[in-house]
Order: C-alpha cells, then structure tokens, then sequence
C-alpha cells in the first residue's frame, strides 16, 4: 500500500504543477524521518496527508499529546513505529526559556545538575518504549536563555541511533536502547568569535549516510567535520575548519553519483568528500551567524544565512570544484546560478518544494523565488508583528507549515502566489522543527510531544485517554 501510496503522491504532484526534483522525490522512505528535517534535511514527506487544522485544546485531530520532561529544541525522529527525542533535564528546578527578538545575549547563569536523555517513544500511541540517560552533571558550558542544553536532533539508520550533546559527548544505541559506543570532545564552545565570554549552547546534529556518522563542529576553537563508523564509533576522518561558532546541520548531496557533504558557514561555506573528508569546493562570504542546514534540489544546493554585515542566499551547483567565492559586485558565477547579498533567514533552515524556494527570515517575512533562476516571485509576512521564527518549515501534499514561537502554525498553499490556508495554534512555546510519518505531524513544544492526524474513532479512545491522566 505504501508503494501505490507513493506512485499516487508522485502523479498528483507531476500534474498539478509542482515537478519535484528527482534527487528530493529519491528522499521518500515509507514514513521514515531519519534526521533533522527527515530525508537530506528536505523537510518534506510526499508519501503523507497531513491535515489542514486542528485544535489541541478539545482535542480536534489530535492523535496524542505526551508529557515531556526537561528543555530541548531537538527535533522528533522516527523509523518505523519509533519516534526519538532528546532531553536535558534539570535535577532541581524547572529550567528558564525565553522567547522573542531581543532578549539580550547574556547566558543562563548558575544552573543545577542535569540528566541528558533519549527518550524513544511508540509513533502511534506516544507510550514511552525506553529511555537512557546519557549523561548526569552540570553542564560544561552555558546556554543563551532561548537555547537549550539538548538542541541537536538524534540520528538514525534503523539499526543505531545517535544523540549528540556536545560538550556531554556524543552516544550510540541500538534500537532497544543499549549503549553500543560513545565519545567524549571535550568542551564545544559555541558563542560569539568575536572574543565576548558570551556562551549560547550548541546546535548541529549528526546525520547518519551509508554506515557513517558526519559531525559538523563549529565551534570557538578548532573546529572540524568529522566521520566515524556507526557500528564502532571509529574515527574515519577528521578535516579542521578555519570557521565561526555555526549551528547547521550538515547534508549529504551527489555529484556523478558520488556522495559529498555540503555545509553552511561564515568564513568557509563548503563542499567535502564524503569518503576521505576532502575539501572539494568552497566559498566565503556568509553571515557571521550560520544556523540554517543546506538544501538541496534541482542539482543545486540552497545555502542561507544572516547576521552582520550580509545575509546571503546562494544557489550552487553540485558540481561545484574550487574556490567559487564571487567578486565583488557579482551575484553569479560558474558554479553559483544564482545569489542575493540580503534577506536571508538568520535561524529557520529554507525549503524548496516543486520549482519554488521558500525563505521565512525569523521576522516572519516570508519571500518565495523561483529554485532554478532565483526570481522573487513574492514577500509576504506570516504572524504578527514582533513574532519570532525558529522552527523550520516542511512539507506534505500541498501543504507548507510555518511555525512561530508562540506556537502559531501557518499553513501556506504551494504556488507563486500567496495564499494563507489556515491558521492554528499549538498552546506553547514551539521552538523545534515537526517531522512528518504515515499521515501524522510531530511537533515538540516546550512542555509536550503532540502528534496531529485525521482523526479516526482510535484517535479519539487515545485522546480520550491522555485527556483522563
């Protein structure tokens, strides 16, 4: 069924306008969402009809809504029936959040000892199936107050899954929770580089390709990529780089059929080979704040980011070799098809779905292009004035969902005109990117694991049942 599903979803898609690119429709993986964003960091899931509204409150296509314990901005993962998330855990007090624009830049002080933990939950019910601790003590470095000490989403192959808390290490298990290998780095201090004692908590989650686990670890002091073997947590290469405290994700993207890996960066915006950690490509030129993850469709790799004194849209072939940095004044080169200098998203990772780019900056302005010539095609604004975005976007069946750090969803139409289908509200902090499984929406907020669906007569019993506890 899950095949007929996907062939439906394909036909539908190719004659309604929306030609996704065959490496992004290559991405589908009957309802596994593997790593932050899903498949390659697309953010979209094409063999899922997820709905249009809902309400959390009485309960309206709701599936179940879970308790979570601790502060985390990682995102849900699944494979199978298994949902993962991250946590960090206070042992003595309830752990401060904040929300908003400007809320200054002075860390989290004095905070008490914490548990780490990966929590694994069943999909379908949100019944806890296992939970480890990874980790207990204070935290080795401090966190900006909209950050958390478990911001990194978990990673998994079906066979291992892999958390990693920085500074508290990085940890592999297996499917039934035993601990199969760890590493510790030392401390990943992650914060301004410009020589402030400011700290603002790490960011960057590992992706798990053919077998290999890829770290990208911007941080103040040598920064790498590196690659270990997911079975025993062997070094297999480690590449310095020369490049600001960054908070992307990397992603894995072909050339001639050959796997590379594409990150984000200030100084050192890059393509490496998979196999050997070779640089193969480079550019500089970014904002001073890297945090969105590479996209990649069309044969092309999206890179955005923001801060300071440029906040750059790049659109770079993947065939990309050498040092493609542009000249001053140039908006293309060889291997860059398209660039603006300003207007890229400081925090929210970007998303193509069909020919369309789709740019929500944390102001809420959200600018759709054209993926293969970079025409704006329009600027609209979601949310109210004031309101933050942190999340970023996916996608499913004509659906795009922008959410905002109060927890408002939007829900925007695909297409090179706006057009705003529904709004909804998620009632609490939402700060971590939603995965998408089998027709159903993951979102984590700041208090609970939520899953949202169709509703069905069982939907309802499980409903019925969290609303009793």
């Amino acid at each position: 069924m899950k095949i007929k599903s996907l062939l439906l979803v394909k036909f539908i898609i190719l004659f309604s306008g929306f030609s996704i690119s065959a490496q992004t429709v290559s991405n589908s993986d009957n309802g596994n969402w593997p790593s932050y964003r899903g498949q390659n960091a697309s953010g979209i899931s094409l063999d899922s009809s997820t709905p249009l509204t809902w309400d959390v409150e009485n309960g309206t296509n709701i599936k179940w809504k879970r308790d979570i314990p601790g502060l985390s901005h990682s995102s849900p993962i699944i494979w199978d029936d298994k949902l993962f998330i991250t946590a960090a855990v206070s042992t003595e007090k309830n752990s401060e959040l904040k929300i908003g624009r400007k809320i200054g830049s002075e860390p989290v002080l004095n905070e008490p000892v914490h548990e780490w933990k990966l929590i694994c939950l069943n999909k379908n019910t949100g019944k806890i199936i296992w939970e480890q601790t990874a980790h207990k003590g204070v935290p080795k470095q401090k966190r900006h107050p909209k950050s958390t000490h478990a911001n990194s989403s978990p990673a998994t192959d079906g066979k291992y899954v892999v958390a990693f808390f920085a500074s508290e290490g990085l940890y592999c298990y297996d499917m039934s929770g035993k601990l199969v290998w760890e590493k510790d780095f030392g401390i990943l201090a992650s914060g301004p580089y410009d020589g402030r004692t400011f700290e603002w908590g790490f960011a960057s989650s590992p992706i798990i390709h053919n077998g290999v686990v890829i770290l990208q670890c911007d941080v103040v002091n040598d920064s790498f990529l590196a690659a270990f073997d997911v079975k025993t947590g062997r070094e297999l290469w480690l590449t310095a780089r020369e490049d600001v405290p960054a908070w992307s994700t990397p992603t894995i993207y072909y050339n001639n059929n050959i796997p590379h890996i594409a990150v984000n960066g200030f100084r050192h915006i890059g393509g490496y080979d998979f196999e050997t950690g070779k640089e193969v490509w480079k550019l500089t030129g970014g904002g001073d704040i890297p945090v969105p993850t590479p996209i990649i469709a069309h044969r092309l790799i999206f890179i955005n980011n923001a801060h300071g004194r440029m906040s750059p849209i790049y659109a770079i072939k993947t065939s990309a070799e050498g040092d493609i940095s542009l000249n001053k004044g140039e908006l293309s080169n060889d291997y860059v098809v398209w660039s603006i200098n300003r207007g890229a998203s400081y925090l929210t990772s970007s998303i193509v779905y069909g020919d369309l780019f789709y740019n929500c900056r944390d102001n809420g302005y959200l600018t759709c292009f054209n993926a293969v010539t970079g025409e704006q095609l329009y600027r609209e604004r979601l949310g109210k004035p004031g309101s933050g975005f942190t999340a970023s976007p996916v996608a499913s069946n004509g659906k795009l969902y922008f959410t905002d750090e109060k927890g408002g969803v939007f829900v925007v139409k695909p297409g090179k005109e706006f057009k705003l289908l529904a709004e909804n509200s998620m009632k609490d902090i939402c700060m971590a990117t939603p995965a998408i499984s089998e027709n159903i929406l993951f979102y984590r907020t700041h208090h609970f694991l939520i899953a949202i669906s169709e509703k069905d007569s069982k939907s309802e019993d499980l409903w019925r049942i969290e609303k009793r506890r």
